[in-house]
């Protein structure tokens, strides 16, 4: 599985994944937190994730106004086979927004 470290994408994806037939339909979970700027404030983000990659996504936790300079923050907990996932987040890259993340939720805290 793919590690996610703090990153400000503005190139070619970095989650490309050619996963093999088990683990195309192997659910897995990532923890995500996301930060959209204002630009994107009015766009259906997260609800693409859903629509249009099939992946569950929890908000854990988000932020929005005057407190974040006009940009929102979103904790997401990302449910979804492998290839859905990288989908996903390549769909987050391509609009160039600041991702941190962690592979691995299970007995792991929500902090960074």
């Amino acid at each position: 599985m793919t590690t996610f470290h703090q990153i400000q994408v503005k190139t070619a994806p970095k989650f490309p994944s050619v996963p093999s037939f088990s683990e195309k339909s192997q659910i897995t979970k990532v923890r995500v937190c996301i930060y959209i700027p204002n630009s994107y404030l009015k766009e259906p983000v997260i609800s693409r994730l859903i629509s249009h990659h099939g992946l569950v996504v929890n908000i854990i936790s988000a932020i929005l106004g005057t407190t974040t300079g006009g940009e929102g923050r979103f904790d997401l907990e990302i449910r979804g086979t492998l290839s859905q996932i990288s989908s996903g987040l390549n769909y987050l890259e391509s609009l160039n927004l600041k991702i941190v993340g962690k592979p691995n939720v299970d007995g792991d805290s929500w902090s960074y």
